[in-house]
């Protein structure tokens, strides 16, 4: 047999090993059975065909995969993005708290001395405060956004634990807002404006370096608490309605097209203006979900995100709807 002859069949040999080990996921028992051989021949077969090129073997991170898709976020919508990879099938609370984590994480980056930080309560930021990592700081103060009392509560517990758990991470003080989430009417809100008390945590949201919140949707998988937590009544849902709202940050309500000052509800709730918000250095938003891409297409329109925490399919969610 010539050698041409003979290099023929082992390229031939080679090809039908390769195919039925990479392509069918046969065992090499399996193969050398097949080609009448041994398990050490098809183990130099394959070995030949990555040599001369009929095996090209790549790996495909995941982690590039999200940088280009965190590139294109950054090009298209002019904010960083920081994207936690996430299998599809998974549930949404097993979501929520995995794009959690992945802020938890961040937040210590970010977290300086002498830093005033203002938290937004909700059950993405819940989520995100049990996943912070202990960093000390010195001089610095988180400051609770928006009040969080209703008729059956006076939600202090619920927006404590949360403020406490970012105090005790970071060593810092916290500042609580005990007020309701909404006052029943804008004349009581005003006059409660007016109130050293009330001032004095005015005066630290008005300080801000960076503020961390998360966006409801009334249409989420895992309900805003604001939406589910007794904090609206019959008559709050209709005003939402017929004002096309479609989500909020820190119980400030806005629509599709980043419009919120003639929102009637707004004139009640304790959240800060969103003009307000706007000039915040840094504004870290944690959102997951697919249900959550209109209010986060909203949110970044209405330039109120210069940080997002999101999962991979809701990114890919985002450019596709561009």
């Amino acid at each position: 047999m010539t050698t041409d002859a003979a290099r023929d069949r082992k390229l031939i040999a080679a090809l039908t090993a390769a195919q039925l080990y990479y392509m069918q996921d046969q065992t090499m028992e399996v193969i050398a059975r097949e080609l009448g051989t041994s398990r050490s021949s098809v183990s130099r077969l394959l070995s030949f065909a990555r040599e001369v090129g009929l095996v090209d073997i790549r790996i495909h991170s995941p982690l590039e995969r999200l940088g280009m898709l965190e590139q294109r976020l950054n090009e298209r919508h002019g904010i960083t993005a920081h994207i936690a990879p996430i299998p599809e099938r998974v549930s949404e609370v097993e979501r929520l708290e995995r794009v959690a984590l992945t802020a938890g994480r961040l937040l210590t980056q970010f977290v300086e001395s002498n830093m005033v930080v203002g938290v937004a309560w909700g059950s993405t930021i819940s989520a995100v405060s049990r996943s912070l990592l202990p960093k000390e700081t010195h001089g610095t103060t988180f400051v609770q956004l928006n009040g969080a009392g209703n008729t059956q509560t006076s939600g202090l517990e619920y927006s404590s634990d949360i403020l406490q758990r970012f105090g005790y991470a970071f060593g810092a003080q916290v500042e609580q807002f005990p007020v309701p989430a909404f006052f029943d009417s804008p004349d009581t809100r005003e006059a409660m404006w007016r109130e050293r008390s009330t001032r004095r945590v005015l005066a630290f949201q008005a300080k801000m370096d960076i503020a961390v919140f998360g966006l409801g949707s009334p249409g989420a998988d895992v309900p805003s608490r604001v939406y589910v937590g007794g904090y609206l009544g019959r008559d709050d849902y209709r005003s939402l309605e017929e004002d096309a709202v479609i989500g909020d940050v820190a119980t400030v309500f806005f629509r599709a097209d980043g419009s919120w000052r003639d929102v009637r509800l707004n004139a009640r709730s304790t959240g800060p203006g969103l003009d307000r918000l706007r000039r915040v250095p840094r504004r870290v938003c944690v959102v997951s979900g697919a249900a959550k891409l209109g209010s986060l297409r909203a949110a970044i329109g209405a330039g109120l995100i210069t940080d997002v925490v999101l999962d991979d399919a809701l990114a890919r969610r985002l450019l596709d709807s561009d």
